[in-house]
């Protein structure tokens, strides 16, 4: 089945950038619906970005500040997440996870995603 790694987090200072990974084993994303979470201390999972091939990506989060960006390589493998301008609020838990569905115009919800990474931690301090 879908197997999915997630990498590229580590300390970051306060207006620095970092590109997240998320290599899938097991089966090309061609058919999935890829979504990136994060979950900072004490707080809930929330979803920041989605896509899949039936459209553009779609943020979870009615206000787009810009700073985030997903994407997928050409051989539809691995997923990325961009992000720029980092803030020590944005330290959490990355995760990439998936769902064999095509979305169009909304992201799913965390519960119906099926498959899931470990995660990957962003520290951002100074």
């Amino acid at each position: 089945q879908l197997q999915l790694v997630e990498s590229g987090g580590g300390l970051v200072q306060p207006g620095g950038s970092l590109r997240l990974s998320c290599v899938a084993s097991g089966y090309t994303l061609d058919y999935y619906t890829i979504s990136w979470f994060r979950q900072a201390p004490g707080k809930e999972r929330e979803g920041i970005s989605c896509l899949s091939n039936s459209g553009p990506a779609t943020e979870y989060r009615a206000s787009v500040d810009g700073r985030f960006a997903i994407s997928t390589d050409n051989a539809q493998t691995t997923a990325f997440l961009q992000i720029n301008s980092l803030r020590p609020e944005d330290t959490a838990v990355y995760y990439c996870a998936a769902v064999n569905r095509l979305y169009e115009g909304h992201c799913p919800t965390y519960g119906e995603m099926k498959y899931w990474g470990k995660g990957t931690l962003v520290t951002v301090s100074s």
